[in-house]
């Protein structure tokens, strides 16, 4: 049975062996690659797998963060609690996105900008574009003189799906607040609800633009992660099963169903990777560079485009992932450890 289904996801947790370090770090790379292409000519339609699939590779690698996210994060409120849950998320996420937002605006616009130093750091863009990031998200926020010969002005592109990350991990947090949240049925009526929003868009809008699709997407999958955690002694981790789910995916292409379970299937693929059979080969990397990565990748490669316009995408990749891990492991190093034994002193206390 076992071998054929594969081990249940409390079994597999219970064993201490995972790779959601590796695999989150695959997903912040491949959305540095999916973004090589497009910081350079401006069109992302053109990638293969968004002729094929309907989505980039970036758009991919982010439905298997939130799918990680959510499976993550519905363990920590299990097992700390809504108010440590609240002070562990806080601290992952904002003291990271605080530093990159300044070095960008310090460091890569100061150097890049099209003024002078005087006038950039006089200019009222500077801290409207800090503003903008940190109180808004707002990835279309722009620096003054700075990558205005790129195709994308913008200095922070990836920075629009905190905005839904945090959302999700408020209505987690609500959900433990008011005892919703070890309600098993009601959390997998809230998919199936999420689900079927998708299909029913889908079919009586197809047309429905990015951001309308995207405000169901990534709840849906951020559910699906959760409710696999607090259905773990039910759900088997299985490659076959994984196949016979994409296979049904495939199938489905062209109807209103393709979506939604296409987003089913790599929620459940990412959990398979990571802690299902194989798992223990997906070796901790270490240092948590997932975080830095996806944010420094786009502010890394608009860099590399401004400095080298005439090099292909193709030129600026391999330098591009360098750059960002740099980047990456400074802020891990300086900041985001850091915080991380903040969070642990905090709750010691506690």
């Amino acid at each position: 049975m076992n071998r054929l289904f594969g081990p249940r996801l409390d079994a597999a947790l219970a064993s201490g062996v995972d790779g959601f370090g590796a695999v989150r770090l695959a997903l912040a790379l491949a959305v540095v690659l999916s973004h090589a292409g497009s910081v350079t000519t401006g069109v992302a339609s053109d990638e293969p797998l968004t002729l094929s699939t309907g989505f980039t590779l970036g758009e991919h690698a982010v439905n298997g963060f939130f799918a990680v996210s959510g499976f993550l994060v519905a363990m920590s409120l299990d097992r700390r609690g809504v108010k440590d849950y609240a002070i562990a998320r806080a601290l992952r996420i904002l003291p990271g996105l605080v530093g990159a937002t300044f070095v960008v605006a310090l460091g890569i616009g100061a150097a890049l900008t099209a003024l002078s130093l005087g006038a950039y750091f006089a200019s009222p863009g500077l801290p409207k574009f800090v503003a903008q990031i940190l109180t808004g998200l707002k990835s279309t926020a722009e620096l003054p003189g700075v990558f205005q010969s790129n195709p994308y002005r913008f200095a922070m592109g990836t920075v629009w799906t905190l905005k839904y990350e945090i959302y999700c991990y408020i209505a987690l947090g609500l959900a433990g607040a008011l005892g919703l949240f070890q309600r098993r049925g009601v959390a997998l009526a809230l998919i199936t609800a999420l689900f079927v929003a998708l299909v029913v868009l889908d079919a009586a809008r197809p047309e429905a633009g990015k951001a309308l699709q995207t405000s169901l997407r990534l709840p849906f999958i951020f559910a699906a992660g959760s409710v696999f955690y607090l259905w773990r002694d039910k759900v088997r981790l299985s490659w076959a099963l994984l196949a016979v789910l994409a296979l049904l995916t495939g199938l489905c292409m062209g109807t209103p169903a393709y979506k939604a379970l296409l987003f089913l299937s790599e929620a459940y693929g990412v959990l398979v990777l990571a802690l299902g059979p194989g798992a223990r080969f997906l070796r901790d990397p270490g240092p948590d560079l997932s975080y830095g990565t996806y944010l420094y990748g786009w502010p890394a490669q608009q860099a590399l485009h401004a400095a080298f316009p005439a090099a292909s995408s193709l030129a600026i990749l391999a330098p591009s992932v360098l750059l960002t891990l740099a980047l990456a492991y400074a802020s891990w190093r300086l900041i985001e450890k850091p915080a991380l034994g903040l969070k642990r002193r905090f709750m010691a206390s506690r």
